[in-house]
C-alpha cells in the first residue's frame, strides 16, 4: 500500500475510513465418501499486484489507483484556523 491519501471516488466524501481486502487460500482434505474434513491447513495469502480498497462509508471498492487518483483531483487544502472568541 502506497503512503498517499485516499479519496472515495464513489460517495466523495470519505478520506479517513477505509479497509484493505485480501484474498487467502486455505487447503483442506475430505473424506470421498462422508463429506467429512480429515485434514485443514494454514491459510495462505494470495499475492496481489496492487490492494482492493473499500470505503467504509458507502462501501465502495476498487483498486488502490481509483482512491489516490481521486485524491489527487481533489486535494484537501490544509488551512490554518484560529479561533476567535
Amino acid at each position: 500500500m502506497q503512503e498517499k491519501p485516499y479519496f472515495c471516488p464513489n460517495c466523495r466524501s470519505n478520506r479517513i475510513k477505509f479497509s484493505v481486502i485480501t484474498s487467502y487460500a486455505q487447503p483442506f482434505l475430505k473424506d470421498a465418501l462422508s463429506g467429512n474434513i480429515t485434514e485443514f491447513n494454514d491459510p495462505d495469502a494470495i499475492p496481489e499486484e496492487e490492494p482492493m480498497i473499500q470505503c467504509l462509508v458507502c462501501s465502495f471498492t476498487g483498486n488502490e489507483m481509483r482512491f489516490i487518483k481521486q485524491a489527487e483531483r481533489e486535494p484537501r487544502m490544509n488551512t490554518p484556523t484560529t479561533p476567535h472568541y
